[in-house]
């Protein structure tokens, strides 16, 4: 068994996806992984959730954990507490969305535009589309959950009255991967990040400013707190987690997560159904083993998409 313990006074912060890390598939928290994160919450580790969802659509996760922490959220452009305290945001250039909504034409019934009112209460026009057809199809938990926030605008670059949070692109992962093709050719000063869940053949590709990702708003805030990139421990499953993982001193990839993941260097941990938020923490902090057959390191690089 490969020995990676590190003394507990040397993890600071523990920063952890949400979804398919700290989500169960049934889309809960275990009470493994409640019990521990408060547990060592109260023996003084900052704990942060770094996730993709949108500020609000996180808030109901994180105030299941019962203490007082900090959300970056929308894959980094988001940096805020869980009273509504803004520490950083990193908009996309109103410019830069239209100029990306004429390149992405063909994508059109697929495009979601999001936007941060930097308060608790979004309310309508926060999420902005066109049309629900070709969305509902990928996306429909999502949509019925974020109804409230919904504006139907056509042509959707009308709703560009102010910097948008980010454009997002959803379905199927043949249709998601032609479009990153097309990002990655259009010259455009944005970060593309994606997102795959390969069992329900859905693909989330966000667009971003330039520079913008978990990775780059973890190493923000570490530095705000006077955190060394070493006491930093991070755990997620999907590929909008690549930059936090590269940073973190001590990153872990869940059991979850596709093998190109899992074979990029990190520590596997057990998977989302397996608390494995737990045995990672355990065994970073606490020296406890994760099974046998669940802990490997394999040798590979750790990069990221970014454009």
């Amino acid at each position: 068994m490969l020995k990676l313990h590190v003394p507990a006074d040397s993890i600071s912060l523990i920063a952890i996806d949400i979804d398919g890390t700290l989500l169960s598939p049934e889309f809960r928290i275990s009470d493994t992984d409640l019990a521990t994160l408060r547990r060592v919450h109260a023996q003084g580790t900052e704990i942060i959730l770094v996730t993709g969802r949108r500020h609000a659509f996180a808030l109901p996760i994180a105030e299941q954990l019962g203490f007082d922490l900090w959300l970056i959220s929308s894959n980094g452009a988001i940096t805020r507490s869980l009273s509504g305290e803004t520490f950083h945001r990193d908009l996309l250039p109103e410019r830069s969305c239209r100029q990306l909504v004429q390149v992405m034409q063909e994508f059109r019934g697929q495009t979601v535009l999001t936007f941060d009112h930097d308060d608790l209460h979004d309310d309508a026009g926060t999420i902005v589309i066109e049309r629900l057809d070709q969305l509902e199809l990928s996306i429909q938990r999502w949509l019925q959950k974020n109804m409230q926030y919904i504006q139907f605008v056509i042509p959707i670059e009308k709703s560009l009255t102010t910097d948008p949070v980010q454009a997002m692109f959803c379905g199927p992962i043949a249709d998601m991967r032609r479009a990153l093709q097309i990002l990655e050719n259009c010259g455009l000063p944005i970060t593309v990040l994606r997102t795959e869940y390969p069992g329900r053949d859905l693909s989330i590709v966000d667009v971003l400013n330039v520079g913008c990702s978990k990775g780059h708003a973890l190493e923000r805030w570490a530095k705000h707190r006077g955190i060394a990139r070493e006491q930093v421990m991070a755990i997620g499953d999907n590929y909008n987690d690549i930059e936090m993982l590269a940073f973190a001193g001590q990153p872990f990839i869940m059991g979850n997560a596709s093998e190109e993941l899992r074979s990029r260097g990190w520590t596997l941990t057990r998977s989302n159904a397996e608390s494995g938020v737990t045995a990672a923490i355990e065994y970073a902090l606490d020296g406890k083993e994760i099974e046998a057959a669940a802990v490997e390191q394999i040798s590979g690089p750790a990069i990221g998409v970014s454009l």
